[in-house]
């Protein structure tokens, strides 16, 4: 039979990722201290790496995403509303 899936907290995974960016030890030395695949290791820490921005930077960039988002939708509303009032207008008599 086989082993049974472990499932690490994020705690956990943290500090496996952290010590594998130190580079005290090895990656394969870390996964036979944690007794964890070299593999998972390596993931853990590709993903702090690629996170690393995000953490420490202001904020901006998902405000932004965000920002745009919303007002691009504002954007397709008002065009909606005004070739609306053009075409109540111009059926009116008023235009």
């Amino acid at each position: 039979m086989g082993k049974k899936r472990v499932r690490h907290s994020a705690e956990f995974k943290g500090k496996v990722a952290l010590e594998a960016l130190k580079g005290v030890q090895t990656v394969n030395e870390l996964a036979g201290h944690y007794q964890i695949h070299p593999t998972q290791i390596s993931q853990w820490k590709r993903q702090v790496q690629g996170r690393v921005k995000e953490l420490f930077g202001n904020g901006q960039n998902k405000g932004q995403a965000e920002i745009e988002g919303i007002q691009a939708k504002l954007y397709e509303e008002v065009g909606r509303l005004k070739m609306e009032l053009d075409w109540l207008k111009k059926t009116a008599g008023l235009g």
